[in-house]
């Protein structure tokens, strides 16, 4: 696998990605929290950041796409920028 695609929301606290992920586990759509809540410009459109391979994200990001299974979403990955969501979407 060179390659994967993701989604993530991005908050400012751990108690927020927190909440967020409570919410997706219940049967929230991603997407919608993503446009709702995210302080990245990804999400107005869902939170997607299209396809990227290693070296392209933080590490702490980075490590936790290439770890996961498509489909799932990850518990909060603290990074300098905040507390990211992420959804992995495709491998490639």
């Amino acid at each position: 696998m060179s390659q994967v695609k993701a989604s993530h929301i991005l908050v400012e606290s751990e108690a927020e990605a927190k909440s967020l992920k409570q919410q997706i586990d219940s049967g929230a759509k991603f997407e919608q929290l993503a446009a709702a809540h995210s302080k990245c410009p990804s999400g107005e459109g869902g939170g997607d950041l299209g396809w990227f391979g290693k070296g392209m994200m933080v590490k702490p990001f980075e490590e936790a796409c290439f770890t996961m299974k498509e489909g799932e979403v990850s518990n909060p990955v603290k990074t300098q920028f905040g507390y990211h969501l992420i959804k992995l979407t495709g491998k490639k």
